[in-house]
């Protein structure tokens, strides 16, 4: 995966079992659309938490991460700054995300990250 700036930002979250295919339909259809026309993100992408075997130090390990969210979006941006913008701040409160997901999501976490090396 080649990125085209210097800052990664990642949110990611539980959502209640029983609003998980809303959660999707909402995040896939319109949230991640949305922000996807702010000024600065260049382009977003979700995750979903798998299991975790490799081998590290000549030995095969399962690692686990407690508390870890099982959905992660990542978004590539331009800067911080993109993340305080109007553009911002009216996208992540614009259809059904704030209402009718947000409320049913939960242990989420937020990071910004700046690339250091090529």
């Amino acid at each position: 995966m080649a990125f085209q700036t210097r800052y990664l930002f990642t949110a990611s979250m539980d959502v209640t079992p029983d609003k998980e295919a809303l959660f999707h339909e909402v995040y896939d259809q319109e949230h991640v659309p949305m922000l996807e026309e702010v000024p600065g993100v260049i382009s977003v992408a979700r995750f979903k938490v798998e299991e975790l075997t490799m081998i590290i130090g000549g030995e095969k390990k399962t690692i686990v991460v407690e508390n870890q969210p099982r959905f992660s979006a990542m978004y590539e941006i331009e800067s911080p700054e993109v993340l305080v913008s109007d553009g911002w701040a009216k996208a992540v409160d614009r259809g059904r995300w704030p209402g009718q997901v947000r409320p049913y999501t939960s242990n989420r976490k937020h990071v910004l990250y700046r690339r250091i090396a090529p």
